[in-house]
């Protein structure tokens, strides 16, 4: 089966003939399957590798989330079983009640369907799923349960008297309740897509929530006396101080989830019942993406083209905590780098490492701040300069400076949206005529939810809600658009993953014109609109149009000018706060 895959995807030219050799050698001198080594080193993804082969096996694929598994067939097999060969029962035949249908993520999994046979004592047939969607019905069908049973053997183990400290410092995941469920906390979070994991303390009972595109659900609740323990193991994991409980901390540990790497950042706050953790996500190498898979629009690229093709100046891309600002500058970064430019950056923290790329990281304790760094990055011979964020004057004025030196700096700066940006960088005493001279762009970032494309319903706009898109009652006759309904695929939310809305502001001999006479903000946006600039909400509306979004999300935009609570449908959206 192994090589009949690698002829196929030789075949089908999905992977070249190099890959493919190198595929061959690796494998023979590894014990991995040639499935395990192409999904280890990102060579295709794992969708494309089940299609691969149910061509070759002729075995019918499945995808899980778009099935419910009736619970008489959730209780045949263990959940412990089901995990350790990667393999879960899904319905009874139809046309046979006798016959199991089984999911399995490789057609040679033979070990799966035997499990599966004799727990349930009857016969199966197989069944292609992505390891991803397997593991993910496993946690939804069974997580709870698993993390109850942790939970209650933790309880029971702390009534024999074993210390917090001892528990939470196991190492045998089969032997410490503890680990199993920070583990299991961890690994349900990475594969529902969270970005975030509160865990919080309360009078008698641990809350822990989940962010899933950028909105917080509860997830699960325990017994308090589960605070210290599950603290305690997250402490000693990420390298913090378990005897301090009295002080802020922050630390990070890395984890391995379905064969990809997780970078995973910790912060520890002292309240009231007892601490709170919250737990940051990222997969490494991921935060470099093509620019077309950010939601630009073509003439969006054809102006961050046009930016990024400037020898020198200062782009700034500004908007709230959480809005992708990151994720804009590495994908610039990648679009910039090669071996004929020295990049620099100085970030606090490196959230993502990229070959070819020189990264320093802020530490405040040794004297190394932004500032710092900065003069000694332009002793560095650098071409390209990265500037996590701009916090502070003395920062703000190195970036203009470096940017006018024949630099291009990118950073980033909490505003509103672009025309306010500039009004930022005044109050941080830089002078204007200097903006005016550095600034080449300036992006304003936020994210909406998609809506789930498996359940979207359509309906038409109705004529209160037209000015809320600038339309007429008249125009808004024949225009549809989508609201969000909740299915399986998207565990009930209506939305899957997110898509950006961008302002981009390309700096024109005549905006510079206006920034150096220090122009108002309204006056800058007014002129910046005329030369053609979309505005947050324009591009909200567009995807509203375009059926990608829903009105509750343009909403949370803050437009000042609409009454939300007056739009039906919105204020009404349960993942909506006005």
């Amino acid at each position: 089966m192994n090589e009949k895959l690698l002829e196929y995807l030789l075949q089908h030219q999905m992977l070249s003939a190099e890959q493919v050799q190198a595929l061959r050698e690796a494998y023979r001198e590894s014990k991995k399957s040639v499935r395990e080594l192409i999904l280890e080193q990102d060579l295709l993804a794992e969708d494309k590798l089940i299609a691969a082969f149910a061509e070759i096996s002729h075995m019918p694929v499945v995808k899980l989330y778009e099935n419910l598994i009736p619970s008489d067939v959730c209780r045949l097999v263990r959940p412990d079983l089901l995990r350790a060969n990667t393999v879960i029962p899904f319905a009874f035949d139809a046309n046979d009640p006798g016959l199991l249908l089984v999911a399995v993520n490789d057609p040679m999994n033979m070990r799966g369907r035997d499990v599966v046979a004799i727990s349930a004592k009857c016969r199966v047939r197989p069944y292609l799923a992505t390891t991803t969607d397997i593991l993910l019905a496993i946690d939804r069908y069974y997580g709870s349960d698993e993390l109850r049973e942790a939970a209650k053997l933790y309880t029971q183990s702390t009534e024999q008297e074993t210390s917090v400290e001892a528990q939470a410092m196991q190492d045998d995941v089969n032997s410490s309740p503890v680990v199993i469920l920070v583990t299991s906390m961890v690994e349900q979070a990475v594969r529902q897509r969270a970005s975030d994991i509160h865990v919080e303390a309360g009078p008698n009972t641990i809350r822990v929530r989940y962010r899933v595109d950028g909105v917080l659900y509860t997830t699960a609740t325990y017994d308090a006396r589960l605070l210290s323990a599950v603290i305690a193991r997250i402490k000693i994991i990420s390298g913090l101080d378990i005897s301090e409980k009295r002080k802020p901390q922050d630390g990070r540990f890395s984890i391995t989830v379905d064969n990809r790497e997780y970078d995973v950042r910790v912060s520890i706050l002292p309240t009231v019942y007892g601490e709170k953790c919250v737990m940051r996500l990222a997969q490494k190498k991921v935060l470099a993406y093509d620019k077309r898979t950010l939601g630009f629009t073509e003439e969006d690229v054809k102006k961050f083209d046009r930016i990024l093709r400037r020898p020198n100046g200062l782009l700034l891309v500004t908007g709230p905590t959480g809005s992708g600002k990151s994720r804009t500058l590495y994908t610039a970064l990648s679009e910039l780098n090669s071996d004929s430019v020295n990049i620099v950056t100085v970030e606090d923290p490196v959230e993502a490492n990229i070959d070819g790329i020189n990264q320093v990281q802020v530490n405040v304790k040794a004297g190394l701040t932004f500032a710092t760094t900065l003069r000694s990055i332009l002793r560095q011979d650098p071409d390209i300069i990265m500037i996590g964020e701009i916090r502070d004057q003395e920062t703000a004025a190195i970036a203009v400076q470096a940017s006018i030196t024949g630099h291009l700096v990118l950073s980033t700066l909490h505003t509103n949206d672009t025309a306010s940006t500039v009004a930022r960088l005044m109050d941080m005493d830089v002078k204007s005529y200097l903006i005016a001279d550095a600034t080449v762009g300036i992006i304003a970032k936020r994210l909406v939810r998609q809506l789930c494309p498996a359940c979207k319903r359509k309906r038409h706009l109705h004529e209160h809600e037209a000015p809320y898109l600038d339309m007429t009652p008249e125009q808004c006759r024949d225009v549809e658009i989508y609201e969000p309904v909740g299915c399986q695929s998207c565990g009930g939310t209506g939305y899957y993953d997110r898509i950006g809305v961008y302002e981009i502001m390309e700096i024109s001999p005549n905006l510079q014109k206006l920034i150096a006479g220090r122009c108002t903000t309204d006056e800058l946006r007014e002129a910046a609109i005329k030369e053609g600039m979309t505005t947050l909400k324009e591009s909200a509306r567009k995807l509203v149009l375009a059926g990608s979004t829903s009105l509750a999300e343009m909403s949370k935009l803050g437009m000042e000018d609409v009454d939300w609570q007056a739009v039906p449908n919105v204020a009404a959206n349960k993942g909506l706060e006005i």
